[in-house]
């Protein structure tokens, strides 16, 4: 009886941890808070997990942000422009599974606005590919950065 008891709470234990880890196993964007209108580096942060590599990452930059530049050699990212401003950063990379990766940019953050909403892909070895576009409390919720107002 006792060790069916601590059989069925040990059980109980990994389960939760494992819903855990699987809900903080998503791209993110930090810092979490910026202010308004200011120039602010960012790392994203990219996790692989599963049983696959992760070969690439994307992050789509939302209207009013703009890049300032991206760390790393230029031949380890590519960046996508709609006109003269940079609409997305594609960083190619090789994340072995269970390992993450981290990659920075610097940006001005908009002037206006109560949060900035990312969107971020995450392409893996065997063809397949996740987004992280969704809102907060999503399957797949995009990184979100809340702007705060300058103190006084």
């Amino acid at each position: 009886m006792l060790l069916s008891k601590v059989w069925m709470m040990l059980t109980l234990v990994i389960a939760v941890a494992g819903l855990t880890t699987a809900a903080l196993a998503h791209v993110t964007l930090r810092p979490a808070e910026v202010v308004l209108g200011t120039t602010d580096t960012y790392t994203v942060r990219v996790p692989s997990e599963g049983s696959v590599a992760t070969i690439s990452a994307e992050l789509e930059i939302p209207d009013g942000v703009t890049v300032v530049s991206v760390e790393g050699a230029p031949d380890t990212y590519e960046v996508k422009k709609t006109g003269t401003r940079i609409s997305a950063i594609v960083w190619k990379t090789n994340i072995p599974a269970g390992e993450r990766g981290e990659f920075k940019f610097t940006a001005q953050n908009p002037s206006q606005g109560a949060e900035i909403a990312w969107k971020a892909h995450q392409f893996f070895s065997d063809g397949t590919r996740t987004d992280w576009i969704g809102p907060k409390g999503s399957d797949r919720p995009g990184p979100l950065t809340i702007l705060n107002a300058a103190a006084p």
